[in-house]
């Protein structure tokens, strides 16, 4: 029997949550319930999973002792991550993504936007569904007597359509245990691989299993077991056929994610519920989640029927394409997945970037490395640049007032493709003499107005076309434009479709972030924040990537 438990830390879990787990709210949450009005909760699941859960949620509803109304809501996890870091979702009452990754990747993408971080409580999986090698059942003949792994993967022994992994954690269990197929010393091969499946990536699985019908034989879909048995039974017309990998996989986990403020229950409770029944109202609502996450632990049947081994793995199935015993499986680690991600980020971009630096005097300023901003940003953008794609165009731009006559940016380095050897060279070398370009203030207004207009000015209608600006300070040209002078602009600007999003990324604990934020949203960018030094590479990558903000980019 399997175990697939995701490595996520505690700490995620944090004050009342903690509470919670041990059981010092318990006295509460066992007085008997009343129930003069039905609780409403509302669970967002994976769009996986969501129909089973949908129905026992129902069934539950329908119990006499039941005291809740539950709407659940349908959702892509990548999408439920993005709406929680943004700061919404406070209507959700319980969560259900189809990795306990989502977690962790939710938490740092709030945190490089600047916002808290919601409080959530993990519990264990109501279900799980091991990640295989999807084939079309006209094509098995291409596989007999062959035993398949996930070495021919990063060899490109074996052909793999991978669908993208911001969207699908089949995808990034996959890329997981090929990593962790690689031989010591070798990590190359690895980038090597990721940078061979993301050209002309799949969006989504269902896309990658319609390519596998028109693909050459041998090829494969990198899918879930779930996955698989769900396209056989919705279209008979392609059946697909589940190949588990000899050197082991990893398996999706569906987590009970409770969304519960249990920080106001406790101050409910500290304050004697102050007359409002407020807190019993909570520990109501608390008893209703409880029972329906019992609810769905219990019904594993009602999940082996969709697909879905039980939350550990276990259980039979009886449906066509996938064998009826559980296979093993190894435990995937949510911190390795989100490094992952951001590889993938980098070296999958296809692009137009013109990167605007700020080399005002305040970035002489030193940190608590040692090192000054100005050296660690040159550090972090020379490493990120030397691992985007090909597919890539990048330009540089230098700014702080009067940096050429009354103008405050410096174009270093037209935007051209990195593909040309000599001009990723021309980058690499105008990052390295930043250090020597220092002086001047902050430009901020007017170096992003014409940034954007530079990019416009030959737009890719075939690409995301982009302004990536990274800044310490505030605006300090008292000879230049307003904010609100360059909010109106870009608002006029983008009337035609044209959209330029600046990817704005502030460094150390004097920028702006409300300017910031508020530049960001007027072209459908978004606004980061790297408050310590170490954090800058992870958020630059991150903000280069500029996919864990979806749906609010």
């Amino acid at each position: 029997m399997m175990v697939a438990a995701a490595a996520v830390g505690v700490a995620l879990v944090g004050g009342a949550g903690a509470a919670w787990a041990s059981g010092s709210l318990g006295a509460w949450f066992a007085a008997e319930p009343g129930c003069d009005a039905p609780i409403e909760l509302t669970v967002v699941a994976d769009t996986a999973i969501a129909r089973p859960v949908k129905a026992i949620a129902a069934e539950y509803d329908a119990r006499e002792d039941a005291c809740s109304r539950t709407d659940v809501v349908a959702q892509d996890s990548a999408d439920t991550a993005a709406l929680l870091a943004s700061g919404n979702g406070s209507d959700i009452d319980a969560w259900i993504p189809d990795s306990p990754v989502w977690l962790v990747r939710m938490a740092a993408s709030a945190r490089s936007l600047g916002r808290d971080v919601p409080n959530l409580a993990l519990e264990r999986s109501i279900a799980s569904s091991p990640v295989v090698f999807a084939a079309t059942v006209s094509g098995a003949d291409a596989f007999a007597g062959r035993s398949l792994s996930w070495t021919d993967v990063l060899s490109g022994d074996l052909p793999t359509l991978l669908a993208d992994p911001e969207a699908s954690s089949a995808s990034l269990n996959g890329l997981q245990a090929m990593e962790r197929a690689v031989p010591i010393g070798e990590a190359k091969q690895f980038q090597n691989a990721m940078i061979r499946l993301s050209d002309g990536a799949p969006t989504r699985v269902d896309a990658a299993f319609a390519a596998l019908a028109v693909s050459a034989p041998g090829t494969v879909a990198i899918a879930s077991e779930q996955q698989v048995a769900m396209h056989n039974h919705d279209d008979a017309s392609s059946p697909m056929l589940a190949l588990y990998p000899s050197d082991g996989t990893l398996a999706l986990q569906f987590p009970f994610l409770r969304m519960l403020d249990e920080s106001e229950l406790a101050k409910n409770l500290d304050d004697g519920d102050d007359g409002d029944g407020k807190a019993a109202e909570l520990a109501q609502r608390a008893r209703q989640l409880d029972a329906l996450k019992i609810a769905l632990w219990d019904d594993s049947d009602r999940f082996a029927a969709e697909g879905f081994r039980n939350g550990t793995g276990g259980g039979e199935l009886d449906q066509d394409g996938v064998i009826a015993d559980a296979t093993e499986v190894g435990s995937a680690a949510a911190s390795a997945q989100v490094s992952i991600l951001r590889t993938w980020g980098v070296v999958s971009l296809r692009s137009r970037i013109l990167s605007v630096i700020d080399v005002s005097g305040s970035m002489e300023e030193p940190t608590v490395t040692g090192l000054r901003r100005i050296d660690l940003l040159q550090q972090a953008a020379s490493s990120t640049v030397s691992q985007l794609s090909e597919a890539v165009d990048v330009g540089v731009w230098a700014f702080s007032t009067t940096r050429v006559g009354d103008q405050d940016w410096e174009d270093l380095s037209p935007i051209e493709p990195l593909a040309d050897e000599s001009h990723r060279t021309q980058v690499l070398d105008v990052l390295a003499s930043l250090p020597a370009r220092l002086g001047g203030a902050t430009g901020l207004y007017d170096t992003t107005l014409a940034a954007v207009k530079q990019v416009r000015a030959a737009y890719d209608p075939e690409t995301v076309n982009s302004v990536l600006l990274l800044t310490d300070g505030k605006n300090e040209d008292e000879n230049g434009i307003s904010r609100d002078q360059l909010l109106d602009e870009l608002a006029a600007m983008a009337e035609d479709g044209k959209q330029v999003p600046v990817v704005l990324v502030g460094i150390g604990p004097d920028t702006d972030l409300e300017s910031m934020r508020l530049i960001a949203e007027a072209t459908g960018g978004a606004a980061y924040s790297a408050q310590q030094p170490q954090d800058l590479k992870t958020v630059l990558t991150d903000a280069l990537s500029q996919r864990s903000c979806r749906p609010n980019c």
